[in-house]
């Protein structure tokens, strides 16, 4: 299994990034897939995931500004996140869990990580 994350930089306060996360390997047939993200100093945290069927949810401090969504076809999820502040600032992971949860701990999987830097 091989998850590959793209889409990081750098980007000033108010501006937008997509991030990719590209999923191979990955034989069960139902799955969720989530974005995770680290800031130094902080523990790892859940922004926001999507079922195989394409149901989402988000943190709180995703919602309204992230969006996930996946296309089966190319085996990818993304997420668009807007409006960004400084405290986005952190590495983002994707990973795959085959149970509907939030925490870390429950995904089986992960990507490498893309580095996100909100700053003017």
């Amino acid at each position: 299994v091989q998850l590959v994350e793209s889409g990081g930089g750098l980007v000033q306060p108010g501006g937008s990034l997509r991030l990719s996360c590209v999923i191979s390997g990955f034989t069960f047939g139902n799955y969720y897939t989530g974005w995770f993200r680290q800031a130094p100093g902080k523990e790892r945290e859940f922004v926001a995931r999507v079922s195989w069927r394409g149901w989402t949810y988000s943190s709180d401090s995703a919602a309204g500004r992230f969006t996930i969504s996946r296309d089966n076809a190319k085996n990818t999820v993304y997420l668009q996140m807007n409006s960004l502040k400084p405290d986005d600032t952190a590495v983002y992971y994707c990973a795959v869990s085959d149970k509907l949860t939030v925490a870390t701990a429950g995904y089986d999987y992960w990507g490498q990580g893309t580095q996100v830097t909100v700053s003017s």
